[in-house]
């Protein structure tokens, strides 16, 4: 899982590699990725839409942006959670994805929120750091 808190509202993210929908011999991996939203503050708040940046292997980066999330703007109350799953595919075995939220409270205030860096691994790859 990784995690990032800004202000009040931490964002978790568990990405799962998808090997039933992925296609190697394609150049085709797919990863889900289960997002949880945390309203740790006191005013509800509203997802309004995301903005991910998805980085490959080969340090291309594609930008992703848009109203909400799977179909859905939330509003998210204080102490309440949101979650939600999507996916990803990408040309190569391995990246990651990082990006934000943006949000307004119910006082009209808007804000982004950080969401987490996060890789995009094959299981049981052994990776070596330099």
């Amino acid at each position: 899982m990784f995690r990032a808190i800004t202000g009040d509202i931490e964002v978790r993210v568990t990405p799962v590699y998808r090997p039933e929908e992925s296609r190697p011999d394609e150049r085709r991996w797919f990863w889900a990725y289960t997002v949880e939203i945390h309203n740790g503050g006191p005013r509800s708040v509203q997802l309004l839409s995301r903005r991910w940046l998805i980085t490959d292997a080969l340090g291309t980066v594609r930008e992703v942006s848009g109203a909400g999330v799977v179909g859905q703007q939330p509003m998210i109350g204080p102490d309440e959670w949101f979650r939600y799953t999507s996916g990803c595919p990408l040309p190569t075995s391995s990246g990651f994805m990082q990006g934000e939220y943006r949000m307004v409270d119910d006082a009209g205030v808007a804000f982004e929120v950080a969401i987490p860096t996060f890789a995009l691994d094959l299981p049981d790859v052994v990776r070596i750091l330099n």
